[in-house]
């Protein structure tokens, strides 16, 4: 039989679990469960660490909050973490895109507002 302080001694070692590391696996399982879906490989724990690594710990929390808010999880996952999507912290707004006209409208000079049936 073994003395009691054998089993004590594995319970009193530090895990190298953190927070940060929970959070790159719940992200990487909610996106592999839809990127299985589409066709798309794998993310890898590795390559989660490489895609969070300019995120701090408290700005993930944030992430998961909206991303778990939304409709599609990997959708505003990816948008979010997009850097060309914000300046400053701030979301930019795309410009949408311009009426397109077609060849008789362009002889004719008719902006497609002014044109009306």
């Amino acid at each position: 039989m073994k003395h009691i302080s054998m089993n004590l001694k594995r319970s009193l070692e530090p895990s190298k679990d953190t927070e940060r590391g929970e959070l790159m696996q719940y992200f990487r399982q909610r996106l592999n469960t839809e990127r299985v879906g589409n066709g798309y490989p794998l993310i890898q724990m590795a390559r989660m660490g490489k895609i969070l690594e300019k995120i701090p710990t408290k700005d993930l929390y944030y992430l998961k909050r909206i991303c778990d808010d939304s409709k599609n999880f990997s959708k505003k996952f990816w948008w979010e973490i997009n850097p060309t999507n914000f300046k400053n912290g701030v979301p930019i707004e795309k410009p949408s895109k311009p009426n397109k006209m077609n060849k008789r409208q362009k002889i004719a000079g008719i902006k497609p507002k002014d044109f009306v049936w």
